[in-house]
């Protein structure tokens, strides 16, 4: 199953640094969103991946996180 993996961070810069960890570590830019007005990154994984993902996320002093399952 797919998860879409969300988290919300209260300053931008932690939201861009989150994003590019997350591209560093090889994530397909392709899956990952960034929204700098909100300071929110969103990562669509499939479940094998949706734990580093959140790991990667949480480093970066997130304020909330949470997971749904991806609805194309």
């Amino acid at each position: 199953m797919t998860q879409t993996v969300t988290a919300t961070y209260d300053d931008s810069m932690k939201a861009v640094n989150a994003y590019d960890e997350l591209v560093s570590k090889g994530f397909p830019r392709e899956k990952l969103f960034l929204d700098k007005e909100t300071s929110e990154v969103k990562v669509i994984v499939p479940d094998s991946t949706q734990r580093e993902a959140e790991e990667i996320l949480k480093r970066h002093g997130t304020d909330e996180i949470h997971a749904r399952p991806y609805e194309e």
